[in-house]
């Protein structure tokens, strides 16, 4: 059974019971998504968990009265009383599209389909939670009420996935943000990150490897302004396609906007010197903090903000180049996310919807720059898939996406081919035959956004971070007062090859400052008492709860030494 066209079905089933408890309520959309389905209701009161499990004994009725999925013609009502799927219809055929009905027992719903073959055969799914959405994603219009659910072919699969859910929530990288000290959100700032000590310490160790790793590849570093002129962004066509997530501002009576992204910056600076084919492919990174209008509702934490710091980099290289580059950045990207303890990942190429207006550039651009990718990805051997539709509004991407602990799929690098930018500034560079030629260009990225990286981070390690990203390396644990002296001496000397370290010398018993160092996620415990000062030596615990009695400081420094810079897990 196709568990797309299972997950539909169900999202049907869900529709159907809540017209049969809420007959008021209004019908939005219900698609299938990642793991499970949604719909959205328009109903003047909020859904309580009390509904939700009305809805779903109901949805267990109409699943044992197995009433058959069938294609019908237009009803005479629906659209009438349905004021959003009589919207959609006229959507549809605006676009010339076919517009279908599918009915099963008392329920008639406006969709294209495939439906499975009755609702008999839903044999296990679960409602999740209700979260609010706007009617088409805009904030014009009225805000609506979504409920997920999640379908699955056996119950077993259903109880994995809920266990899933369950462990991802114990994981939840807001609540390791506090519990680390890592990060805060506050009203004064929605959607802005408030960054503590701790998550500085993170967030720089992630750039120092950043820029280790691009440095070793060939790559040199800029920076370009927060705020920039209109004028600016209408050569590239962000005003045009971008404004309505941009912050705009007047500065003496102009139009500035906020940089939502870092490539128009870098086309000036591009711009500011003549280009010789001998200094080309030119890779050029930037750490840019960028500025996103999102719509309140879907913020979220690190994963989904207003402001964020892009680890882009520019590449502009000769035809001839190309393919090398592309395949460069992959092999680039694989190394990086293996440090970071991503082994996992599957390749899609994101390309335009067709007879679409919305896109820059030619057809014939397009296509060059869909099969360089795909060229690029057959040389390494990488198998792919196409998303159709996915791709950005000036060119064509290759996107990586990360698999985490808990099985799921995450999208931070890209790589996309832009034929348009270079047009649209005019750049060149002077070729061996003493003419002017247009560069290509490429925009990648490795961690994508830093804050979402760092999120996925957290999740993905349920917060015991490596020991190279850890901002608390060491706790160095005293039983008594007497023993402060000598841990303090043990700090120093651990401080001095640059090792984060932690006194705990508060009157506790051992046992529980073990617990809060666990707490706070170090990756080493180190007890110090009566037997460690006489002997000058130290007991470890590791995070793992492995303990090590006698350990010389030299020894013990040589490791951490060595795990360090091997970035090791």
């Amino acid at each position: 059974m196709d568990i797309k066209v299972l997950r539909h079905s169900t999202a049907h089933v869900l529709a159907q019971a809540v017209k049969r408890l809420f007959p008021k309520v209004k019908l939005g959309i219900g698609p299938v998504i990642d793991n499970g389905f949604y719909y959205d209701f328009d109903k003047e009161t909020p859904f309580t968990p009390e509904d939700l499990k009305k809805i779903e004994e109901e949805m267990n009725k109409i699943i044992k009265e197995n009433y058959p999925f069938k294609e019908v013609k237009k009803p005479k009502d629906l659209l009438k009383n349905e004021p959003y799927k009589k919207e959609l219809s006229k959507d549809l055929q605006k676009e010339k599209q076919k517009v279908t009905f599918y009915q099963d027992g008392d329920f008639t719903d406006l969709c294209k389909g495939p439906h499975i073959k009755s609702t008999g055969e839903i044999k296990s799914f679960k409602l999740l939670k209700v979260a609010g959405a706007y009617w088409k994603g805009d904030s014009k219009n009225k805000q609506l009420q979504r409920i997920y659910g999640t379908a699955f072919e056996t119950k077993e699969q259903l109880k994995e996935y809920i266990n899933l859910l369950q462990e991802a929530e114990k994981r939840n990288h807001i609540k390791l943000g506090k519990q680390l000290d890592l990060f805060s959100i506050h009203l004064e700032g929605p959607g802005f990150i408030f960054w503590h000590n701790n998550g500085m310490i993170l967030r720089n160790e992630l750039i120092k490897y950043w820029r280790e790793m691009h440095k070793k590849a060939g790559y040199t570093e800029i920076s370009t302004p927060t705020m920039l002129s209109r004028n600016l962004w209408e050569t590239s066509g962000h005003w045009k396609l971008y404004k309505e997530s941009m912050y705009t501002t007047k500065i003496d009576e102009k139009d500035f906007a906020i940089k939502p992204m870092n490539c128009p910056g870098g086309m000036l600076i591009y711009k500011n010197q003549l280009h010789s084919y001998r200094e080309l492919p030119l890779r050029v990174g930037e750490l840019g903090f960028v500025h996103r209008h999102e719509l309140s509702g879907v913020l979220n934490g690190l994963f989904r903000v207003r402001a964020f710091t892009q680890d882009d980099a520019h590449i502009f290289c000769t035809e001839q180049q190309l393919e090398s580059e592309i395949i460069n950045y992959i092999n680039l990207t694989k190394e990086m996310l293996k440090t970071c303890g991503f082994k996992n990942y599957r390749f899609a190429i994101s390309v335009r919807e067709q007879k679409s207006d919305k896109y820059l550039g030619t057809d014939k651009g397009w296509k060059d720059a869909e099969q360089a990718l795909a060229d690029a990805l057959k040389k390494l051997k990488i198998d792919y898939e196409i998303l159709g539709g996915e791709a950005k509004f000036y060119g064509p991407s290759l996107d990586i996406l990360i698999e985490d602990s808990l099985k799921r799929e995450w999208q931070c690098g890209t790589i996309q081919v832009d034929f348009n930018l270079p047009d649209r500034f005019n750049i060149t560079y002077e070729g061996k035959d003493g003419q002017k030629h247009r560069p290509l260009m490429l925009h990648r990225v490795v961690y994508g956004s830093l804050e979402r990286f760092i999120g996925v981070l957290l999740e993905h390690y349920a917060g015991n971070l490596p020991f190279w990203l850890s901002p608390i390396q060491i706790i160095l644990l005293t039983v008594a007062d007497k023993h402060l002296p000598f841990a303090q001496k043990v700090k120093q000397e651990l401080e001095k090859y640059n090792f984060r370290v932690e006194i705990d010398d508060r009157s506790e018993t051992i046992n529980k400052k073990v617990r809060e160092a666990q707490l706070k996620k170090a990756n080493y415990m180190i007890t110090i008492g009566d037997k460690e000062l006489s002997s000058k030596t130290l007991a470890i615990r590791t995070r793992r709860g492995n303990v090590t009695f006698g350990v010389k400081l030299e020894k013990f420094v040589k490791d951490l030494e060595e795990e360090r810079t091997k970035r090791a897990y």
